[in-house]
């Protein structure tokens, strides 16, 4: 597969993806793909109709493309690499570019929540070894921009070691699930506090 983290920048390619619809779209494929205009919309409660309009609005972009063994309306659809990497603040962002970017962080970080809560809910439903194996951590820290760096990329190297399971169903152990993890690093701002 081509580089796991496509940079997008074009705000038509922001704005292309920050739709609940195409980033559940998106999901799927990269988790479960390919799979077929119907076979998504099964699992999106959506129509057809709906989920290929999506798909060629995708396609438009090189989000998705048509993968092999199909025909009509029976055309697979995959996704030709994983994960995206979008700057909000990168000093040389124009407005749009700064707006679509906020608007896709917005619909991936909301969908994320909407999974957390999902799984909070299912919690007492999970064995105890599953249960036992949640984690939930929220921290500050003083750091410097250096440090802060460095805690990203080590925090990105762990998330980066088990990427290949989505596209190697043979590299997953027994028993294991599709788990998620949502970071972020960012300076924060707590009311009177200043920099040290």
């Amino acid at each position: 597969m081509p580089n796991p983290h496509r940079r997008l920048s074009d705000p038509r390619e922001l704005n292309a993806l920050a739709h609940p619809v195409r980033m559940a779209i998106i999901e799927l494929l990269s988790i479960s793909g390919p799979l077929t205009a119907t076979e998504l919309a099964d699992r999106l409660d959506e129509t057809p109709a709906n989920c290929s309009w999506h798909l060629r609005k995708l396609a438009q972009h090189g989000f998705v493309e048509e993968a092999e063994g199909g025909k009509g309306r029976q055309r697979p659809w995959q996704v030709p690499g994983l994960g995206f990497a979008w700057d909000e603040e990168h000093e040389s962002a124009s407005g749009e570019q700064r707006r679509a970017a906020e608007g896709l962080s917005d619909v991936m970080m909301g969908r994320a929540i909407d999974r957390l809560r999902e799984s909070q809910q299912r919690a007492p439903d999970d064995t105890e070894e599953w249960r036992a194996a949640r984690n939930n951590t929220e921290m500050v820290a003083w750091l410097t921009a250096d440090e802060l760096k460095e805690m990203n990329d080590a925090l990105n190297a762990i998330l980066d070691r088990y990427v290949e399971r989505l596209t190697d169903p043979a590299q997953r152990p027994a028993g294991s699930r599709l788990c998620e993890f949502v970071t972020w690093g960012v300076p924060t701002y707590f009311p009177g506090v200043d920099r040290a």
